[in-house]
């Protein structure tokens, strides 16, 4: 499902990118292909035409947009790091190796040595 709304979106996106193309900021672009006001489509319908295809097209990005998100896939485990779960792997393998400590775990406070009688 998510992979479907994706390319829904993707295509109402580009029909809007297109719808925009196509229009002109002085209210010409595709209107102005029309200069007689007998054709079907005039040069005021035109305009509405392509106001509207914009409005619905932009609604229906936003709206996909927000459905999606309902949609997206969730990863049940948790993920470590690829280093962390390497270092793992190889003390897990050979226990005599010494991993090297990323500053990720927590280390008990090491107690200083007692002193001893030769040491005074």
């Amino acid at each position: 499902m998510y992979v479907f709304i994706s390319i829904l979106i993707l295509i109402a996106s580009v029909l809007l990118i297109l719808i925009v193309l196509i229009q002109n900021s002085k209210g010409g672009g595709l209107a102005s292909g029309f200069s007689s006001s007998n054709q079907i489509m005039g040069v005021r319908k035109t305009t509405d035409f392509l106001e509207k295809a914009t409005w619905t097209l932009a609604g229906t990005v936003i709206v996909l947009s927000i459905i999606i998100t309902t949609f997206i896939p969730t990863s049940q485990t948790v993920k470590q790091s690829e280093i962390k779960q390497q270092v793992n792997d190889a003390v897990a393998i050979d226990p005599g190796t010494i991993a090297p400590n990323f500053g990720t775990a927590q280390q008990a406070p090491e107690e200083a040595p007692a002193a001893t009688p030769e040491e005074e």
